[in-house]
C-alpha cells in the first residue's frame, strides 16, 4: 500500500469560497490540530491487496449495480444527469464499465465504486482514517491563501493542464482522450507539497457528514450520479466529497477546485469516486 504520506500542520486555515457555488460560502478561517495525509489516492493494486488479506466484499458488489459514465452521442441539456449515468447491472471495481471491462491496464489508477464505508475498511485495515472535510481541504491548497486552484489562480498555467478534468464539450465531446476516465495516479504534476491528484481524477470520500441544505438536489449542477445506487439510501446519509473527477467540466461543474464540495449517499458507488488515507499527527 502507498505509505507515503504528507505532515500538514496544526494552525489556522482559510477555506470555503465566496466567488464560486452557494454551499462552499462563507470563505472561513478554522482551527486543525496537525494531520497526516496520503500523497495520492488508493489505487486498484493497492486496493486488491487489501481485498485478498481481508475477503472484503463492496457495497457495489452486494448490491450488484453501480453507476457508470456514458458519453452521449452529441450535446444534450444538462439539467438531468441520467442522460449520462447510467446504473449498471455488475459494474464493481475490478469491472468498471460492467460484466466484461477489467482493471488489467489500470492497477496504478485510482480505485473507484467503492462507497463510504469500503473507504473505511481500507482505512481500518492501513492503520489509517478517511480525511474530515477541513483537513482534506487544508491540505489541499498547499500554502496557498484563498486561490482558486490548487496551484495558483490560472486554470491553465502557460498552457499547462495541471489535473484530470474535462475538457471539450461536457457531455459528449472530450478533446484530449478517445474515452474520458480516470488517469493513472501522478500522470498530473504533484502540488506543492507532494500531493498528488488532489484535484481531478477522481471525487474523493471525506469522514464528513453534510448538513440536509446541501444534497445532491441542489439547483446548482452538482449532482455526480443518481442516487440509485445504494443497498438502503433511505438509511444512509448525506456525506461531503471533494476534489473534483475527471467529469467536471467548465460548462456544467466547475469543481476542480480545493473549496468545492458536493454531498452524495455515504452509500453511493460510481466510476468517479474514489478516496484517500489521512491519519493523525
Amino acid at each position: 500500500m502507498n505509505d507515503r504520506f504528507v505532515a500538514i500542520a496544526g494552525g489556522d486555515y482559510r477555506v470555503g469560497s465566496d466567488r464560486h457555488y452557494p454551499e462552499e460560502r462563507p470563505a472561513r478561517i478554522i482551527s486543525l490540530a496537525g494531520f497526516e495525509i496520503a500523497t495520492a489516492p488508493v489505487t486498484n493494486a493497492e486496493f486488491a491487496r487489501f481485498v485478498t488479506a481481508t475477503g472484503h466484499v463492496t457495497v457495489a458488489e452486494q448490491a450488484g449495480l453501480s453507476a457508470v459514465f456514458v458519453a452521449t452521442r452529441g450535446p444534450v441539456a444538462l439539467h438531468d444527469p441520467a442522460a449520462w449515468w447510467h446504473t449498471t447491472k455488475g459494474a464493481w471495481w475490478r469491472e468498471p464499465e460492467g460484466p466484461g471491462s477489467t482493471i488489467n491496464t489500470r492497477q496504478d489508477h485510482p480505485v473507484v465504486h467503492v462507497a463510504q464505508a469500503d473507504a473505511a475498511a481500507y482505512a481500518a485495515w492501513a492503520g489509517a482514517r478517511l480525511p474530515g472535510e477541513a483537513e482534506w481541504e487544508a491540505a489541499a491548497r498547499a500554502g496557498l491563501i484563498d486561490a482558486d486552484y490548487a496551484w495558483g489562480d490560472d486554470l491553465l498555467p502557460g498552457g499547462l493542464m495541471m489535473a484530470n478534468f474535462w475538457t471539450g464539450s461536457f457531455p459528449w465531446y472530450h478533446d484530449r482522450l478517445p474515452q474520458p476516465g480516470t488517469t493513472p495516479v501522478g500522470h498530473y504534476p504533484a502540488d506543492a507539497r507532494g500531493l498528488i491528484d488532489m484535484i481531478g481524477n477522481v471525487w474523493e470520500w471525506t469522514s464528513t457528514a453534510a448538513a440536509p441544505a446541501l444534497s445532491p438536489a441542489s439547483p446548482a449542477p452538482a449532482s455526480p450520479a443518481p442516487r440509485c445506487c445504494a443497498l438502503d439510501a433511505s438509511t444512509s446519509e448525506l456525506v461531503i466529497l471533494k476534489g473534483g473527477s475527471f467529469l467536471c467540466a467548465a460548462e456544467y461543474c466547475q469543481r476542480y477546485r480545493p473549496a468545492a464540495r458536493i454531498a452524495v449517499d455515504a452509500l453511493m458507488t460510481s466510476a468517479h469516486i474514489g478516496f484517500r488515507l489521512a491519519r493523525d499527527a
